[in-house]
């Protein structure tokens, strides 16, 4: 204790020669840093300033005067700057879009080779199954946010039928959209590809969805007939698929009797209505073609199936349907005079052979009594005192061109209940 105290004593007693040296040091820091800022600046520190201030000044000014073809040329730079910067965000948009399409297939060929890899014994006769369903694709709501939004709105469970349409068919389409409403069908939209078939659906309050502009699209749109408009859905659908929905694509030329959504499978990539009008000709059959000449080997078996309809048909957002969008619009493309029917059934069906790959999409064909094409209703079902009970999901007139007629007709006879309706008809064309 008596330690402590004198130690403490003694601290004090020295603390006053502390203090003394702590200032002194501080001084002759000072005098330092003065010698110092006097060195480098002779003519002082706030001259320095000053004169910075003067330049600067002096450069602002200059800048004001310059003559306005400088400025010009700024603003001309400015200007190829601002669009070389546009195209530099368009190709990196189609580029990511590329990268994203690229991952999405590598992880559906992951999926298939886990599905497939996977070793095992196979099973009793009559048990083994392939892998017929496709995974859908990661829904990008980045592609269309707009249409994205309209889609969350207008889907029921994800899916929803889509209809094309300008000026030209606004009688047949106020029939279509007049008989979904009748069925209670509330999953549809027109994509409107002018402006008054815009408004038209508005006034009647149909889901309707107009494009941003697009020249390649709009022009095609706005006059072309309707093979012209047909082969635009191809490029159409697609940011459909990519925002995660399947769709049933219809023309214009169909009339809704019952909600097709309770008579599809689901299981396939594609499942279409056929131009077949009976089992042979809607699901395939063996042809015999006879050559004599061969003598012995004269007939020769081919396997024939009438083509699938591309005005009517189910697709789910799956690479192979994705795929198939993109091949055919990119042959409809480059191949002006090809028809979109012929082109998207030769994608479907054609197998790989050399210097070709075919598609790898599943695809099931609907059955041809409950959407029926109009040679089917007009040649066989009317004059069938049993298939004319029967009422079919949809009637599409799509082999006879008097359609706005036909269609009406149909709509007296299945829901208004008028007999005699499609008795005045003949079979075919009248040309």
């Amino acid at each position: 204790m008596m330690r402590a105290h004198r130690e403490g004593a003694l601290m004090r007693k020295s603390s006053p020669s502390v203090m003394k040296s702590r200032i002194l040091t501080a001084v002759a820091i000072g005098i330092s840093m003065g010698c110092l800022f006097a060195f480098l600046y002779p003519h002082g520190f706030l001259s320095f300033s000053a004169a910075a201030f003067r330049s600067r000044r002096f450069q602002i000014l200059s800048s004001d005067c310059e003559p306005s073809e400088r400025l010009n040329l700024l603003k001309s730079g400015y200007a190829a700057a601002y669009e070389k910067n546009k195209d530099l965000q368009r190709q990196v948009k189609e580029l990511t879009e590329k990268v994203r399409l690229a991952e999405q297939g590598k992880e559906h060929a992951n999926k298939q080779v886990e599905a497939l890899g996977k070793q095992s014994k196979a099973g009793p006769l009559g048990t083994v199954k392939g892998l017929r369903t496709n995974p859908t694709v990661i829904p990008d709501e980045l592609v269309n946010p707009r249409l994205a939004e309209i889609l969350e709105n207008v889907a029921v469970q994800r899916e929803l039928i889509v209809a094309l349409a300008n000026r030209n068919v606004k009688a047949s389409l106020e029939v279509w959209f007049t008989s979904i409403k009748r069925v209670g069908i509330t999953n549809y939209l027109v994509v409107a590809l002018d402006d008054k078939i815009a408004e038209f659906c508005e006034s009647n309050d149909v889901p309707v969805y107009k494009r941003d502009p697009d020249e390649g699209i709009d022009t095609i749109g706005r006059t072309g007939g309707n093979h012209a408009v047909s082969g635009l859905k191809f490029r159409i659908l697609r940011e459909f698929l990519q925002l995660g929905y399947s769709v049933l694509l219809s023309d214009v030329d169909i009339v809704y009797l019952h909600n097709p959504f309770n008579y599809l499978y689901r299981d396939s990539d594609v499942e279409s209505m056929t131009d077949g009008h009976d089992n042979m000709t809607a699901y395939g059959f063996d042809d015999v073609f006879d050559e004599p000449a061969m003598g012995w080997a004269r007939y020769a078996h081919t396997i024939r199936i009438w083509v699938y309809n591309s005005g009517f048909f189910y697709i789910r957002p799956t690479i192979p349907s994705i795929e198939l969008l993109d091949r055919v619009a990119s042959r409809l493309a480059n191949e002006p005079r090809s028809w979109d029917q012929a082109v998207f059934n030769e994608e479907l069906f054609f197998p790989s052979h050399p210097e070709y790959e075919g598609l790898h999409a599943a695809r099931r064909t609907m059955d041809f009594y409950l959407f029926m094409n109009s040679k089917v209703l007009f040649k066989t079902v009317r004059k069938d005192a049993r298939l004319i009970k029967l009422k079919p999901v949809i009637v599409h007139l799509n082999y006879h061109p008097n359609k706005l007629e036909r269609m009406k007709a149909v709509v007296e006879f299945y829901a208004n209940g008028n007999q005699d309706a499609l008795k005045a008809f003949p079979d075919g064309s009248e040309w």
